[in-house]
């Protein structure tokens, strides 16, 4: 049966994609592009009729940095975004400044140890202009009206008739999720009516821009004004309300550039002009975390599935790492793999969620004080130091090396035998495939059989590294999905302090082949046995 585009109802056969991805803001944009270049048919749709054009979530952790540099684009990142500069606390006369966000220490395995400011808006376009350079193009215009499923496919009917059709569907449309609400799953939560911040994206004449200005004002009518990167005095304001302000309340009257300017000089500064506003919004504190990630072909992500306060930097970020979770378990799925692993999907990442919830409330309460202690973010926002141990794919009696378990996130360290493509882990760890590490001599030898069955066969076929029996077997590459080989050391007693720091921080002390999964965490650790015959999974 065919809809009235010609397209399929759920049920049939063909469909228009493996995919239907809701929502194109920098979570869509993220599953979208990490589907795409592993060859997965994906949609995406976008009820707006252009992309979005303001700096709303403007803080890029570590670990996302981490993500952006697994699609190839970190770089452009850091080209576009810039260091978060200092906040400074205006008392009076007095201006009392400090960093706001920590580095993360040497031993944290990361290329990235600082937080990025980059805007939404750079954000999103690095990620679409990503998304078009694999043949996506965001289908703009495009609003969602109904979904529905069956024990085959899914269809997602538009506002404007048309009927598409996918074996999945995923909501990364917000807090009012359409896809969300198709599938029944409830958002629990609170939303504080009476707390309000208007945000605004403008030039402001007469305003340094060598730090973060916090003005703070009594009843916790606070205005705060962050530079933006790029040329022109930019910056993003943010002035909180508190009830019976009108500017900003529900059925109050518009934004406008007058009445923004004069507030800003009322709470801040006389001397400051507030023009060539582009962006303008009023944020409503809003805590909520969806029941379930997944109802069947309906899964969720990003602000669909948890949504934050601004405080910490850190939604933008879980959902992006929902999106990088989330790529690699569908395309095994589809490529044959049991369904089940899907599942896996909420239960590694809901407890991340759950856990940003409280954290991000808690600095959120931070904001009413002028302490600097309570404005200063640490290593926890940095989310290096998220791990799966002990989830479904990560068993706590798994075998694990020194300083690493399964599930654990895979750090980088600098290559002992650095090559012109590759010189850190990073760089074999870059792109849609599973790696596996060997340590070791025998371990060596048993990751040359592993990549010789894989050239007799196909560039994508199962290995003896990559096919344990059940329940292991989900933490792996199925047929179809690519994984890489690499020798990395051919022993396992350091000869050179680049080495040492190699084995160290994967813990390594016997011959050992670990399994990186395409996110980025590890999948096995398979200590080698003394002969170069026994298995190594």
């Amino acid at each position: 049966m065919s809809g009235p585009s010609g397209t399929k109802e759920p049920g049939t056969v063909g469909t228009d994609a493996s995919v239907i991805v809701v929502g194109a803001g920098p979570v869509g944009l993220a599953l979208t592009l990490d589907l795409a270049r592993r060859g997965v048919e994906v949609r995406l749709l976008e009820r707006a009729g252009e992309g979005f054009a303001g700096s709303r979530a403007k803080g890029i952790q570590p670990r996302t940095l981490e993500v952006l540099d697994d699609f190839g684009l970190a770089g452009a990142a850091l080209a576009a975004g810039s260091a978060y500069p200092p906040m400074g606390l205006h008392l009076g006369p007095f201006t009392k400044t400090w960093r706001m966000h920590a580095t993360a220490p040497d031993g944290a395995g990361t290329p990235y140890p600082d937080v990025l400011l980059l805007p939404q808006y750079a954000t999103t376009a690095l990620l679409r202009e990503a998304v078009e350079r694999l043949g996506v193009t965001v289908d703009f215009g495009a609003r969602a009206v109904e979904v529905t499923q069956d024990e085959e496919s899914c269809a997602v009917r538009l506002e404007d008739g048309r009927l598409l059709t996918a074996r999945y569907v995923v909501g990364a449309d917000g807090g009012s999720s359409t896809v969300r609400k198709a599938a029944g799953i409830s958002f629990e939560g609170t939303t504080d009516e009476s707390d309000r911040m208007i945000l605004v994206d403008g030039t402001v004449d007469g305003l340094s821009r060598d730090h973060w200005h916090i003005w703070p004002r009594v009843r916790g009518r606070s205005v705060a004004a962050c530079p933006l990167p790029g040329d022109g005095n930019r910056f993003q304001i943010m002035i909180r309300t508190r009830p019976g302000d009108t500017l900003g309340a529900p059925g109050g009257a518009d934004l406008t550039e007058a009445d923004l300017t004069a507030l800003l000089r009322r709470r801040a500064d006389r001397s400051l002009t507030l023009r060539d506003i582009t962006w303008t919004s009023v944020f409503r504190p809003n805590v909520r975390l969806a029941e379930r990630y997944r109802n069947g072909r309906l899964l969720l992500c990003g602000d669909a599935a948890h949504v934050h306060t601004p405080a910490g930097a850190q939604g933008l970020n879980t959902g992006v790492q929902d999106a990088h979770n989330l790529g690699w378990k569908l395309q095994q799925v589809l490529a044959g793999d049991d369904d089940a692993l899907l599942d896996s999907y909420e239960a590694e990442r809901r407890p991340v969620a759950a856990q940003v919830l409280g954290r991000s409330t808690e600095l959120y309460e931070g904001l009413r004080g002028t302490r600097p202690g309570k404005l200063t973010r640490g290593q926890d926002e940095h989310q290096l130091g998220i791990s799966y141990f002990g989830g479904p794919l990560a068993p706590a009696d798994a075998p694990r090396t020194a300083t690493l378990r399964r599930g654990d996130r895979a750090p980088d360290a600098l290559l002992p035998r650095p090559t012109a493509e590759a010189t850190r882990l990073f760089d074999l760890y870059r792109g849609p495939h599973f790696t596996a590490l060997a340590f070791g001599a025998r371990a060596a030898v048993a990751a040359a059989a592993a990549a010789a069955s894989v050239a007799l066969t196909s560039p994508t076929a199962p290995t003896a590294l990559t096919t344990p029996t059940a329940p292991d077997r989900r933490a792996r590459p199925s047929a179809g999905v690519p994984v890489r080989h690499h020798v990395v050391l051919p022993h396992t007693t350091p000869r050179t302090p680049r080495e040492a720091a190699l084995l160290d921080a994967y813990g390594i002390t016997e011959d050992t082949v670990v399994l990186v999964r395409p996110d980025g965490y590890v999948g096995a650790i398979d200590v080698v046995g003394s002969t170069a015959d026994e298995p190594v999974a």
